[in-house]
């Protein structure tokens, strides 16, 4: 049963990927702690590991949409590098449900934003 609820994470994680450009932290974290158990330390690095090959699917498609402004992506990419190498030493230091509540309150935080934010 497990694998079962593991490819299900994948194929929402993959979807959350394509449609929003989220899936890793959204969907995978959240459904691998509370249907498989995992601790959300093991969730983080396999979210990550696993969102590699879906983003890159992702990008490919985008691409060939036209949506990928390849030079904003290359601004971005140096810092977000920076951030993510401090964010996994964060994660390595910071108790296991500091980082649950950490995650929770930036969920909320972002959806009230998107639900009351106007066009």
């Amino acid at each position: 049963m497990e694998y079962l609820y593991a490819a299900l994470i994948g194929l929402g994680g993959g979807l959350a990927s394509g449609l929003f450009g989220v899936g890793g932290g959204i969907v995978m974290v959240p459904a691998m702690v509370l249907l498989l158990g995992r601790d959300i330390k093991t969730a983080i690095g396999v979210s990550l590991t696993v969102i590699v090959p879906a983003a890159c699917i992702g990008v490919f498609q985008h691409q060939r949409f036209g949506h990928v402004d390849w030079r904003l992506a290359a601004a971005i990419v140096p810092l977000a590098l920076a951030g993510s190498w401090c964010g996994a030493w964060l994660a390595k230091v910071l108790p296991a449900l500091t980082l649950a509540r950490l995650f929770g309150a930036f969920l909320v935080v972002v959806g009230v934003y998107l639900l009351a934010r106007k066009p």
